[in-house]
């Protein structure tokens, strides 16, 4: 199986995963437990770890300004537990796909697809994986759709915890990969800091040292050296993602996509992303 192949299965699954960290529900159940804003994202994905130190989630989490993280945590273990916070997260994924799938989350096939998801975990090993591992340390939710969304989790952070090690590899830290990921033009410089909380003087500093590499020009755009160390990044880590699909094999990838395409179709096109 070519590793291109993970980067299908991440493009086509991510969203059914993704929309917790975008869905109101999730904002309003972390509110609701005191734990507030941008915290409450933090604090609800690094719970799986236990009330981690802030040093740890600015570890595992990468290209989020540090300062942010230390604004986060610990003071949110300090409102409520990890055990609350989980709960409510799942809560919130439940409730945001019921709103945006409907009776499509009651057909045969959301069923079929968590069995095949759930096949492809059991590839994963926790070896170096340590936001993977911690939420592999969960348990399985017993509705199909929930429990599709819970194995899309674990593939999701399998895959991050691997690409984030082929970064540190190619010797760039969060910032880098974030000025990187701008010059590749796929997602605005703007989007970038504003979703990770980096200043200009931070990124103008990444821009200068990536400079100095050889990797960007003064404007922070790609010199082909940086096109090509930025490509050996992303096929490394389909490299290091492609075990879960091995152990599903292409007929069960083929199915898992097709079955999963419409739901996280149905999910861009329902704005929750903030964009269609």
């Amino acid at each position: 199986m070519e590793p291109v192949m993970a980067r299908k299965m991440w493009r086509t699954l991510e969203p059914y995963h993704g929309i917790v960290y975008f869905a109101p529900e999730a904002t309003a159940a972390y509110e609701a437990l005191g734990v507030m804003g941008s915290d409450g994202y933090f604090a609800s994905r690094a719970a799986p770890m236990g009330a981690v130190p802030a040093e740890v989630v600015v570890a595992t989490f990468f290209n989020f300004n540090p300062a942010s993280v230390h604004e986060a945590i610990p003071s949110a273990w300090h409102v409520a537990t990890p055990a609350q916070l989980l709960e409510a997260r799942l809560t919130a994924a439940d409730q945001a796909l019921r709103r945006v799938l409907g009776d499509q989350l009651d057909d045969q096939s959301v069923g079929r697809a968590a069995e095949l998801a759930r096949i492809a975990t059991e590839g994963c090993a926790a070896a170096g994986r340590p936001l993977y591992a911690a939420h592999a340390s969960l348990p399985w939710p017993a509705e199909p759709h929930l429990e599709l969304w819970h194995a899309i989790t674990l593939l999701r952070e399998f895959r991050g915890d691997g690409h984030i090690a082929g970064l540190v590899d190619a010797g760039l830290d969060g910032i880098d990969a974030l000025v990187l990921h701008a010059a590749s033009g796929e997602v605005p410089r703007e989007v970038l800091q504003m979703s990770r909380q980096w200043d200009d003087e931070a990124w103008e500093a990444s821009v200068a040292k990536l400079h100095d590499r050889g990797l960007v020009d003064d404007a922070g755009a790609f010199t082909d050296a940086g096109a090509a160390r930025r490509q050996h990044i992303e096929d490394r880590t389909d490299g290091l993602a492609l075990a879960p699909w091995e152990a599903l094999g292409e007929e069960g990838c083929d199915e898992l996509r097709r079955l999963v395409r419409p739901l996280s179709k149905a999910i861009v096109e329902s704005g929750t992303f903030g964009f269609r």
